[in-house]
């Protein structure tokens, strides 16, 4: 597993991924933030930025847990899902966060398998 630290200005946050899949979240965000600002609805939720990625956490603080990275996926896609956008096709950006939410979900349930 790899961790994706990302900080929202205020906060940080650890999400766990498969070493395999890290990379993508990481390349996600950066994309996300790239076109966010293209976004003209009212309710463009605040993205926080990817900031490290490490292959051991311990986390030493009891404020801060850990998400999984299926569970924050469900969040991140629910969240854009959300977004009534008129004018920017919002629609690539969703597919992006559903493609790599399928790709999660697969690998969950190879590895329930095993």
């Amino acid at each position: 597993m790899r961790y994706i630290v990302l900080f929202d200005g205020k906060a940080l946050d650890f999400v766990e991924m498969p070493a395999s899949h890290a990379y993508q979240l990481t390349a996600l965000h950066h994309r996300l933030h790239k076109e966010i600002g293209k976004l003209t609805a009212e309710n463009v939720p605040a993205l926080p930025q990817a900031v490290a990625e490490c292959d051991a956490l311990e986390l030493v603080n009891k404020d801060y847990t850990l998400t999984g990275g299926l569970e924050y996926m469900n969040r991140l896609e629910g969240t854009f899902a959300g977004i009534k956008e008129r004018s920017y096709p919002l629609v690539s950006l969703l597919t992006e966060i559903r493609a790599l939410q399928a790709q999660l979900e697969q690998w969950y349930e190879e590895e329930m398998d095993e």
